[in-house]
């Protein structure tokens, strides 16, 4: 009778809790406190919260969310396939390490695991909300990392947040997996989970209940080959493999930046999100494009995002069924064009560039194996398929891989990824050597047309020196004949972003670009000279931007800034970087571009390390695509234009290490003209 009456008093006192605000009453609960109702964990530094929520009023999960943003983001929930249902609940530390909820019955609705014999709890054993959103279970009270008996960190939900791990620890047994919510209000198990399968080479996956739809390629211990473009001024992202454990982690470089790694149950894919401006914009996400689809293209077939149609097979490979690649169809593969002989000098190998491995999960792994050696074990074992480094690790080969089954989810990139060696029948080697040998000779016509466009650069180099004098003397002249101050005093008064004059570009509010560097910060800037300052952002859709921010010691007006802008505007070329908009705001002028990943041509010429990444085929594609777009500003645009400032730096290099120029000057056309030069 006195544990039912003591049952009812805490279920009254839980319900009636559940109506009043919701009251923090430190980071930490012991074995002489909990948290019931409405009562929360505050973390030291008012990041995080802990407490009891519900999302639909009849059940009821424990969870973890963000304290400092308006909106509830729920980061973490310990009881999600098992909520309390129309009943409050009280969260304990027992005396045997456990944390528990109850509901208003005593019964357990949710329980983490007892502590191992390694961490007998104590007395003083006490359970913290830390900053970085970990609730951590000490055995002693003193939060060392010998102390801890459990961590919410060792099991994700959805979201993994910086200094969270997604992978395997084979020693204490752990999976870190993340698992998406089933709705927007239902954070019990979904169907999308992302994970690490390891095996040859380790690979994270997102499987749609059975199927894998997504594959970040297999880590080769410089990075994962699915993810070349991996890394960002504003994070650390790093992939750990040894012995013990296998994960991915990522850290901010701002501590005041919040970020969140989660699996989108609507979208149904892995999303970075970064809380900017009030709201959580999208950093990045996987799958983003169709390449990205798993095994898209079949057995012994690769996805190529520049080419048409997108898949192709490997060289001495054709399609399984030649009508359901006519129909753009290619899940069925290709097939061997010539069978292996499979006997000493019969077969050989044939390298694909710039690949995405193909999923290794299966393939054999030789840690200390030499390529040769390797090439030799593959043509020694006639199921052996195709061969690659298995450690790529400071930009030297190391190990081995040996792939003995099927060539799955294989892509090609433009960048430098990693070289994979496919064994063919050396017939087939034969025929692919002669005609790569074919379309190496010098083309005489492009090698003349080079040739004049060098020429032509130098020419016009000459008479761009002669323009600028040109242009400085009318600048001098006019300056002598500049209107008097209460005529300055109403051009200043003219507002350039409502001119009538129609610029045909994107307009900026300044505010907007202040928001996105964060008012100028030095963090953003990426270049600097004597135009001004150039700063990589992120605007509110996620495009990342490069913002050449003008000198104001510029003397040009408001009327040349806006000739000049609506020029460059109708300047548009696969090899000329790409003007976005502009922003004109008092005595600011600013320039909007596509950002560049690669940064310029120079940071690969001139740097001993990335200079190796650049093989003969790359420097003739850059080379081809600045002769194209010097071609294009000489021949082809509306307005021919002098580049007077050619040279390595101002070779931009965008994800897929496309050339594009950039400071294209516009002074020296309308002279051109005038001298009647073609």
């Amino acid at each position: 009778m006195r544990t039912r009456a003591l049952s009812l008093l805490l279920a009254l006192t839980l319900a009636g809790s559940f109506f009043s605000p919701s009251v923090a009453i430190t980071d930490t609960i012991d074995l002489t406190t909990s948290i019931t109702g409405n009562q929360t964990l505050l973390s030291a530094g008012g990041v995080f919260q802990l407490g009891f929520f519900s999302l639909t009023g009849a059940r009821t999960y424990l969870g973890i969310w963000y304290a400092s943003i308006p909106n509830k983001t729920i980061v973490w929930v310990a009881n999600r396939n098992n909520p309390l249902v129309r009943t409050p609940g009280v969260l304990n530390l027992t005396p045997d390490g456990r944390l528990v909820i109850f509901d208003r019955r005593n019964s357990t609705v949710w329980s983490s695991p007892a502590p191992t014999t390694e961490n007998q709890i104590t007395a003083r054993a006490a359970a913290q909300l830390r900053d970085n959103g970990n609730f951590l279970l000490s055995s002693d009270g003193s939060g060392s990392p010998e102390s801890v008996a459990w961590q919410s960190f060792d099991y994700p939900t959805d979201t993994l947040l910086p200094g969270m791990k997604l992978g395997m620890d084979l020693k204490k047994r752990l999976s870190w997996n993340i698992t998406s919510w089933s709705s927007a209000t239902d954070p019990s198990s979904g169907i999308y989970t992302f994970k690490l399968i390891m095996g040859g080479l380790p690979e994270f996956f997102l499987f749609r209940g059975p199927e894998v739809i997504y594959a970040s390629g297999p880590f080769n211990g410089a990075g994962l080959t699915g993810v070349p473009n991996l890394r960002s001024p504003s994070f650390v992202f790093k992939v750990v493999s040894t012995r013990d454990e296998t994960y991915y982690s990522y850290a901010v470089t701002d501590p005041s930046l919040l970020s969140r790694f989660a699996v989108n149950s609507e979208a149904g894919r892995v999303q970075r999100y970064v809380w900017t401006n009030g709201n959580w914009s999208s950093f990045w996400y996987y799958p983003s494009d169709p390449c990205d689809s798993y095994a898209m293209c079949g057995p012994f077939g690769y996805c190529d995002m520049t080419a048409t149609p997108l898949c192709s097979c490997l060289p001495g490979f054709q399609p399984q069924s030649q009508q359901r690649w006519d129909l753009r169809d290619a899940t069925g593969g290709c097939v061997r064009s010539t069978k292996l002989t499979c006997a000493g000098a019969g077969d050989g190998y044939w390298p694909m560039n710039r690949m995405k491995l193909p999923k290794a999960t299966n393939a054999t792994m030789y840690a200390d194996m030499t390529l040769d050696r390797c090439r030799q074990v593959c043509l020694a074992n006639c199921s052996c398929r195709a061969y690659s480094a298995a450690n790529m690790s400071g930009g030297v080969s190391r190990g081995c891989v040996i792939w003995g089954i099927d060539l799955l989810d294989m892509r090609q990139y433009s960048g430098v990824v990693q070289d994979v060696y496919i064994r063919l029948a050396q017939s087939e080697v034969d025929a692919l050597s002669a005609a790569d040998a074919t379309r190496r000779r010098p083309n005489r016509k492009l090698l003349i047309a080079v040739v004049a466009t060098v020429a032509g650069v130098l020419l016009l180099g000459a008479i761009g020196c002669c323009c600028f004098w040109r242009n400085m003397k009318r600048k001098k002249l006019q300056g002598k004949t500049a209107p008097s101050t209460s005529s300055r005093g109403q051009r200043q008064t003219d507002d350039p972003m409502h001119s009538e004059e129609d610029l045909d570009l994107a307009l900026f509010d300044l505010d907007v670009l202040l928001a996105a560097t964060d008012n100028f910060a030095a963090d953003y800037m990426i270049g600097q000279g004597g135009f001004g300052s150039v700063y990589m952002a992120q605007l509110e859709d996620g495009q990342e931007v490069a913002i050449k921010r003008l000198s104001q010691k510029s003397l040009q007006g408001i009327g040349e800034f806006k000739n000049e802008v609506k020029l460059i505007a109708k300047v548009q070329h696969k090899n000329l970087v790409k003007l976005l908009g502009c922003c004109i705001d008092g005595d600011e002028r600013m320039l909007v571009y596509e950002f560049m990943h690669n940064n310029s041509l120079d940071t690969f010429i001139f740097d001993e390390g990335k200079r190796e990444l650049l093989g003969w085929k790359n420097r003739f594609d850059i080379i081809l695509g600045i002769a194209r777009g010097l071609l294009y500003l000489h021949e082809d645009s509306r307005v021919r234009i002098i580049h007077r400032d050619m040279k390595a730096s101002n070779v931009l290099l965008d994800r897929n290490m496309i050339p594009k120029i950039s400071e294209v000057s516009l002074e020296c056309s309308e002279v051109i003209r005038q001298l009647n030069i073609p």
